[in-house]
């Protein structure tokens, strides 16, 4: 009697085995999530330098001290605790650097989260300063809801309370701002034209 409970049990397993194997197919990413903890990043790294190319020329460098990989969870991100430091390289090879204390790279949406003292300055000395800013790479577009500053090259600014903005902020919309522009008169302005 007891050999033939210890049979039906092993039949047992042995079919919950079979199955088991025949559901999970050849999905190899979700058996592999399956067998990962997700209470934590799947991977981390210290002294990260990332170059993104395109052709066979760098687009961009970021480096981090540290970086947190959550690619398994179900909203996969990469989150630098430590902060960025990240130089991108436009078409005419002009360099335009960002930082920030902390960020959060969003993998399915592109979407960049970058916090606490973010610096972003441009090949012409534009100088943005803010305390968080959005930068949606799908859709070369920035973004924020708090406070910020920009400082360009002739000594003019604007201040706001938030902007959208296009990524080489040709596009910009804000609220809330005050600025101070300097404008150069040239001889085929209207204002020359009535004094002559």
């Amino acid at each position: 009697m007891q050999n033939k409970i210890k049979h039906t049990i092993l039949k047992g397993v042995a079919a919950f085995a079979v199955t088991l194997f025949f559901a999970c197919g050849n999905n190899a990413e979700e058996l592999q999530r399956f067998s990962q903890r997700t209470d934590g990043p799947a991977a981390k790294g210290e002294g990260i330098v990332l170059r993104y190319t395109d052709s066979g020329k760098v687009k961009a460098t970021l480096k981090t001290p540290y970086m947190l990989d959550y690619g398994i969870s179900e909203f996969p991100y990469q989150e630098f605790p430590d902060g960025i430091d990240v130089t991108f390289v436009s078409d005419d090879d002009k360099e335009n650097y960002i930082t920030s204390n902390y960020a959060k790279l969003f993998k399915q949406t592109n979407l960049v989260d970058l916090r606490n003292n973010v610096v972003l300055i441009m090949s012409d000395s534009t100088i943005l300063r803010t305390s968080q800013l959005y930068w949606d790479q799908r859709n070369n577009w920035v973004f924020t809801n708090r406070a910020y500053t920009i400082n360009f090259q002739d000594g003019s600014f604007n201040n706001g309370n938030g902007f959208d903005s296009s990524e080489n902020f040709k596009n910009f919309l804000s609220s809330g701002n005050q600025s101070k522009m300097y404008i150069k008169e040239g001889k085929n302005t209207k204002s020359d034209s009535l004094n002559e």
